[in-house]
């Protein structure tokens, strides 16, 4: 073609130079913009702190329940533990003091930390635990297909009548335990330690199997097996509570523990470990 000049010269496309002078020209105009007008990245949200934990709350990551199975026949002594869905204890509550959620498909049998902390010497092979954790879940003992969690209502906290003698102060939680969809009273004598903001309560109680619509474990004829009787004891944590105050506070008698409380063989020293 010609040019409006006449020259008959001819102008060459070169598509990729023209495609280069775009870009450069998209990014002069990209720099050239105001900041303002140029895309921004939102600013990360500040994390947001973690509620304190409400008075009498417990401290599901430090709090642990633990079972001792004692043997019969050419059985072994087991030490079981396990943890909670959700807890929360008022002391010095005389009435709706608070309730226990137990976390059933939790507990494993003879895991060193349990073994140790019930006072039983030497370890367990990780088949022989596997093993024995399977029977505890399973249909005829725990059975936690049908009943994964298991409750203890507390109607009251109050502070123990009986001498302290130098030893930590003691409440008694008096309530309902509900293991395998049946329900029992109980009485829990329970040691209150303070450190800071927090209380530790020790305690331990006893229940039979049978009492539970459960089959202790046995092989063989029963040769081998475990006892109906289990010792449980608590390691639980809470947030202190106001009414509650310091630890030390608690020695102090307040109203009488409520009538109907079960015979005193039902209820055990609140200590963990120690030899068997």
């Amino acid at each position: 073609m010609t040019t409006p000049l006449g020259d008959d010269r001819r102008i060459p496309r070169k598509v990729g130079t023209m495609r280069g002078v775009v870009a450069l020209l998209g990014l002069v105009m990209a720099v050239a913009m105001p900041l303002g007008t140029q895309a921004q990245v939102p600013p990360t949200a500040p994390a947001v702190p973690a509620a304190p934990p409400s008075p009498g709350e417990v401290d599901l990551d430090g709090s642990r329940v633990y079972v001792f199975v004692g043997k019969t026949g050419l059985g072994h002594d087991h030490a079981i533990v396990g943890r909670l869905v959700s807890g929360r204890v008022t002391l010095d509550a005389p009435q709706n003091a608070g309730q226990l959620v137990f976390d059933m498909p939790s507990f494993l049998a003879d895991t060193p930390e349990a073994r140790k902390v019930l006072g039983l010497s030497g370890e367990t092979d990780a088949s022989t635990r596997k093993q024995t954790t399977e029977n505890m879940l399973g249909p005829d003992v725990l059975d936690v297909a049908r009943h994964p969690t298991a409750t203890f209502d507390i109607d009251s906290a109050l502070r123990s009548r009986r001498p302290v003698n130098g030893a930590k102060p003691t409440v008694d939680l008096v309530g309902t335990f509900t293991l395998h969809g049946m329900a029992r009273k109980v009485v829990i004598p329970v040691e209150v330690g303070s450190a800071g903001r927090v209380l530790r309560l020790v305690g331990s109680f006893r229940i039979k199997q049978t009492d539970f619509g459960m089959k202790p474990y046995k092989k063989l004829g029963g040769v081998v097996g475990v006892a109906d009787e289990l010792v449980i004891h608590g390691d639980i944590r809470i947030a202190a509570t106001p009414a509650a105050g310091a630890a030390a506070d608690l020695t102090t008698p307040t109203a009488q523990p409520p009538a109907g409380r079960l015979p005193a063989e039902q209820a055990v020293p609140a200590t963990i470990g120690g030899g068997r």
